[in-house]
């Protein structure tokens, strides 16, 4: 293994997962409106979505996209119209009642997990895993440590941003602030776009 570019990846998976993004964003608004628990489900789709795509890309799905360049800009715009939708529904949620299940919740896991596929920072992500680097250790065995950093820091990462968001709740305790911080949380989302948009 070469241990300086080993160290230099967990260092840009470490940035990459704990910046704000789409993901972080939604777990922060998930975890203050619904609570830490009824977010679990948002966050393991996330860590095992996204480990899951960093293997299937390493491993070959990659070339495909390469082959079909179609396909990442209909990923692209997918995503992007995705995450608007998301906004929306984030911008109009309001603190959940208590015994509330019924109606919109937080995101499910496979919601979660399939969004990794249409996420324009994780696309960022898996791009620069798999190239910038591909040279840490041999072939396949690189993409199983990919994998299973990205399994670790995504852990991490998400259940601190679930947390920060759970902890708002006894701060943000009148139905008006919960609406303005989820209005706030709506517009940093679709602020995340920009990068998709100035692409094209």
């Amino acid at each position: 293994m070469t241990y300086s570019l080993f160290y230099a990846f967990l260092v840009f998976m470490v940035v990459m997962y704990f910046t704000p993004g789409p993901n972080n964003i939604m777990l922060l608004s998930s975890g203050l409106t619904y609570g830490f628990r009824r977010t679990i489900p948002h966050i393991v789709g996330i860590v095992l979505g996204f480990a899951f795509m960093v293997a299937a890309v390493g491993l070959g799905l990659g070339s495909v996209f390469l082959a079909y360049p179609i396909l990442q800009t209909i990923l692209k715009y997918a995503g992007a119209a995705y995450l608007i939708y998301l906004a929306a529904a984030i911008a109009m949620a309001g603190p959940a009642k208590p015994g509330e299940e019924n109606g919109r919740g937080p995101m499910t896991f496979w919601g979660a997990a399939m969004f990794q596929w249409i996420n324009a920072k994780g696309w960022v992500i898996v791009i620069g895993t798999i190239t910038a680097y591909a040279a840490i250790a041999q072939f396949p065995i690189n993409i199983a440590i990919q994998t299973v950093i990205s399994l670790i820091v995504g852990t991490v990462s998400t259940v601190v941003w679930a947390l920060f968001g759970s902890a708002l709740r006894p701060v943000l305790t009148s139905e008006r602030l919960v609406r303005a911080f989820n209005i706030l949380m709506a517009i940093l989302l679709l602020a995340s776009l920009y990068p998709v948009f100035m692409d094209a």
